[in-house]
């Protein structure tokens, strides 16, 4: 599976993050970029899992949706982890404030 193996390979990159200089400003962009593709890569997976188990929620659009399908069937699916992640994603699309962007790095790194 394409989207598994690109899920992979942009959290390898992710879990890196920790390791860069985090008060360069365009590392602490490139780290909530790699957050955002990593949580769309996360949710377009589950959504892949519940299509080949053929759960009919799987068609939605809707990444709440997946994710709450997702923890219906599987049992390492940590809800409150996953919904979270979710509500940073939907909160965060904008971010012009620098200690909002702090509190996001600072969140993806240790969670």
């Amino acid at each position: 599976m394409k989207k598994f193996e690109n899920f992979k390979n942009n959290l390898a990159v992710l879990k890196e993050a920790g390791n860069q200089d985090l008060q360069n400003e365009f590392v602490k962009g490139g780290v909530i970029n790699k957050f955002f593709l990593q949580f769309e890569l996360s949710w377009k997976v589950l959504k892949e899992l519940l299509m080949y188990e053929g759960i009919s929620e799987a068609s939605s659009g809707s990444p709440r949706e997946i994710i709450k399908s997702a923890f219906k069937i599987y049992d390492f699916i940590d809800e409150d982890a996953w919904l979270s992640m979710l509500n940073q994603r939907n909160s965060s699309l904008h971010i012009y404030d620098k200690e909002a962007a702090n509190n996001l790095v600072d969140k993806i790194i240790s969670e």
